[in-house]
């Protein structure tokens, strides 16, 4: 046990700062390395004196729908365990993302949403809640294929060296989203096979609930999780177009499909993913605009109004919930 809160320490105190130190400061030499900055600053000033600054206020908006959407595909998930009114799945949904800012990969969400449910439905959320986070991977995954297919010349004329490699990424994705469509629309499966592998039907509850998830839930999950990625792209689009990062609509939606793909793959804690989105979005949407100072401050806007904006409301709304009506209800 020792040895495993060194190890939480080391990440939490050196390694993530010191990594996104390195990132922040790539990012930075990349951004006063690029020719013009001066008149891309400009540019970018007068954007906000501007009509354009409408551009920020709708892409703030949209914030909502996201996690709106979000809420509504938890809502659906968890019905089978425990039925939640929107409005308490939307609490819970921003919770789960001001947890998710100080740990791995988002695995906070889990645990900010667990709260909300009632004593004893706790652990069996977690099951089905990984189902609606696999139906937003999975729609990840194949958007990012598309668009590796799509901007295949563009990506091979700048990364030459990746030429062979890109054969084996392409095939190697399609191989890997055909399987997990294929364990994705086998979910209910899942049960008698947690049976079989673990015979002690104790912990028979935590799965049940995967029994309700059919094909047309399924398919309803995976059309929710495209919607909501087209609000992450409707919010990308707009700040681009609000720092001057003079892109067309389709071509900035294909190449931060890419985008999400990699980050889909980097694992990350919410720090330092900021560094790290900034690094693969100055590289690939660098590609087709020189404007690197418009296209890093469009990823720090983002970044801030989708996941610390958020995380702060569901931090206030956390210490306005009673998590311990008693001493035995722990977040199990």
């Amino acid at each position: 046990m020792r040895v495993n809160k060194n190890i939480k320490n080391f990440l939490n105190y050196f390694l993530g700062p010191a990594l996104f130190a390195w990132l922040a400061f790539t990012i930075y030499r990349h951004i006063t390395h690029q020719p013009q900055l001066e008149t891309s600053w400009q540019m970018i000033k007068a954007s906000f004196s501007s009509s354009k600054a409408l551009y920020l206020v709708a892409a703030f908006l949209l914030v909502f729908v996201n996690w709106g959407i979000e809420a509504w595909k938890w809502q659906l998930s968890v019905a089978s365990v425990h039925r939640v009114s929107f409005l308490r799945a939307f609490e819970a949904v921003l919770s789960g993302v001001s947890f998710s800012v100080t740990m791995p990969n988002r695995i906070g969400e889990y645990l900010g949403r667990m709260i909300y449910m009632p004593e004893g439905s706790r652990l069996r959320t977690i099951a089905v809640t990984i189902v609606g986070s696999f139906s937003q991977l999975l729609v990840t995954l194949i958007a990012g294929f598309a668009g590796l297919v799509v901007l295949r010349k563009e990506l091979l004329a700048t990364y030459p060296q990746l030429v062979i490699w890109y054969q084996f990424i392409i095939y190697g994705l399609l191989v890997i989203i055909i399987l997990l469509l294929v364990v994705y629309y086998n979910t209910s499966r899942g049960v008698p096979l947690f049976d079989k592998w673990i015979r002690n039907r104790r912990y028979h509850y935590l799965v049940e609930a995967l029994g309700f998830f059919h094909a047309h839930m399924l398919s309803r999950l995976l059309l929710i999780s495209f919607l909501r990625y087209l609000v992450f792209i409707a919010q990308y689009i707009l700040v681009f177009y609000l720092f001057e990062v003079s892109v067309g609509t389709v071509l900035s939606a294909w190449v931060m499909s890419v985008v999400f793909l990699a980050l889909a793959v980097v694992p990350s804690i919410t720090l330092v993913e900021l560094g790290v989105r900034g690094q693969i979005t100055l590289q690939l949407m660098g590609i087709f605009s020189p404007n690197a100072l418009g296209i890093g401050l469009a990823t720090v806007s983002i970044w801030f109004i989708n996941l610390i904006f958020p995380a702060v409301i569901g931090s206030l709304l956390i210490l306005n919930h009673r998590i311990f009506r008693k001493q035995e209800d722990t977040i199990i």
